[in-house]
């Protein structure tokens, strides 16, 4: 069985079809996934549909898309949120300097206070970076207790070693069965066995050969073949591990 540890099936692209592909992710080899809240709204929404299927999780956090809006009232909703037993992490939270679709400095600061909040209950984070890898290894840095996933990685094998050594997972999406994907494949090389993930981010960068469809769960198949295949072990391995890793990230018994 593989765990997808990042999907978004709240998306209003599976409406429709979102418990009918979710009741169907045993038979399709997808034992766990983790549903991942941006803002508050698909926070509470992602515990509820954790709630309701025993091999769904949830994690809460605001993405830094939405950071301009965030208040000290939402962080308590977060705060809360992780109260629930399904609730596995804090996320997804960090940096995106490639849309800036929050000004920089509210970016920063409120992933630095949602750091601080996952230190002070002790929850793990999902964390996402995009064009701003500097500055999320700094921010992290200041926070020693910090730990969790990164999730889709793209950056080098000189960042992911930085990060590695403070701790984290690493997880890889579709972006690594891309043809044009020479520095995902080497980090594939590099990570430890016991810190790679798998994830999709539904319905974001669906591998090949699903590239520019939907993605969904159950295609994570396609990343844990890819990362097999760069390893140089079998797909039942790789599925074996990173589901190993996901429970012990998250913390699931």
């Amino acid at each position: 069985m593989l765990f997808d540890t990042h999907a978004h099936l709240l998306d209003e692209r599976f409406d429709g079809e979102r418990e009918d592909i979710i009741n169907a992710l045993p038979s399709n080899g997808v034992g766990a996934y983790c549903e991942i809240g941006y803002d508050i709204k698909s926070s509470i929404n992602a515990t509820s549909l954790a709630n309701k299927f025993e091999y769904v999780y949830a994690s809460v956090g605001v993405h830094p898309h939405d950071t301009d809006s965030l208040t000290e009232d939402d962080l308590n909703t977060i705060k809360n949120l992780c109260k629930e037993e399904k609730v596995v992490a804090i996320g997804e939270i960090g940096l995106d300097y490639y849309y800036d679709n929050s000004k920089r400095e509210n970016q920063r600061f409120w992933f630095d206070r949602q750091l601080s909040l996952a230190e002070e209950i002790n929850i793990p984070i999902t964390v996402h970076t995009r064009d701003a890898m500097a500055d999320t290894i700094d921010i992290l840095k200041c926070h020693k207790n910090a730990e969790g996933i990164i999730h889709c990685y793209s950056g080098s094998k000189e960042s992911a070693k930085i990060l590695l050594d403070m701790g984290f997972f690493i997880s890889f999406a579709g972006p690594l069965t891309f043809k044009n994907a020479s520095t995902a494949l080497e980090v594939a090389k590099y990570v430890p066995s016991d810190r790679m993930l798998i994830e999709t981010d539904s319905p974001y960068l669906a591998p090949v050969p699903y590239r520019g469809k939907r993605n969904e769960p159950s295609f994570v198949a396609e990343v844990a073949k890819r990362l097999s295949e760069i390893r140089g072990i079998s797909f039942e391995e790789v599925s074996l591990l990173t589901f190993e890793n996901a429970k012990n990230v998250y913390r699931i018994k």
